[in-house]
């Protein structure tokens, strides 16, 4: 068998000792690892001896798997800081109102309902239907051609008939007309934030409780405000 250069193991950084007692278990698993390969050796068909290129491939493969095991520790530290950002960002949030994508709202008395309709290209008209807890169409809110993107509207409480709608719950329904044909878009709504519940991992979402709808994710909110 070859002798194998010491320069070599040095350059996989598997030698030397770690001055850091912090490090200990990942030099136990060195040990461990460097244990068995002397063993193989000793043990080894001696008219069949293991070639310096496969060595240095078992001691390659070891570096490889520890180097993943760091990177994953990194990324555990990237992904727990942003967590808390996003916790410390929901947090702010609450009694504040946010765009999120839900089509229905409750109207208070005397209040108005403010919403916005996502484009993903230009359309010839844009119509917003608000419906009634029976169904019943009570107002239509025509706002024509618009460019993509977020457009936003809003509702007073006024019927089509020009009386005051009952408080209570209403659905929001949106129209795009492009070139003779009707696609309806998302529609959006703005509400207020009651509390946030935190993921119970890492990977868990940030969830924002919002008023009159249930939970919705942090990451759906679209304009805070």
């Amino acid at each position: 068998m070859s002798a194998i250069d010491f320069s070599t193991l040095q350059s996989l950084g598997l030698t030397g000792a770690e001055s850091d007692k912090d490090r200990k278990r990942d030099e136990l698993g060195q040990a461990e690892f460097f244990e068995l390969m002397i063993a193989q050796l000793n043990n080894q068909d001696p008219f069949e001896p293991m070639e310096s290129g496969a060595f240095l491939g078992q001691i390659a493969q070891f570096g490889t798997v520890n180097g993943i095991n760091e990177l994953k520790k990194s990324f555990d530290g990237i992904a727990s800081a942003m967590q808390s950002s996003q916790t410390l960002q929901a947090a702010s949030l609450v009694d504040r109102e946010v765009l999120v994508p839900v089509d229905m709202a409750v109207l208070q008395e005397e209040s108005e309902i403010r919403g916005g309709v996502d484009l993903p290209k230009s359309v010839n008209n844009l119509t917003v239907g608000v419906y009634n807890e029976a169904g019943q169409l009570v107002r239509q809110i025509n706002m024509g051609a618009q460019s993509s993107g977020l457009k936003t509207f809003h509702w007073d409480g006024i019927k089509d008939d020009g009386e005051p709608a009952v408080p209570g719950i209403y659905e929001f329904r949106a129209q795009a007309q492009l070139d003779g044909a009707s696609a309806p878009p998302q529609v959006l709504l703005n509400a207020r934030v009651d509390s946030v519940r935190l993921g119970q991992g890492p990977n868990s979402p940030v969830m924002l409780s919002i008023d009159g709808f249930g939970e919705i994710e942090l990451a759906k909110v679209r304009r805070i405000g």
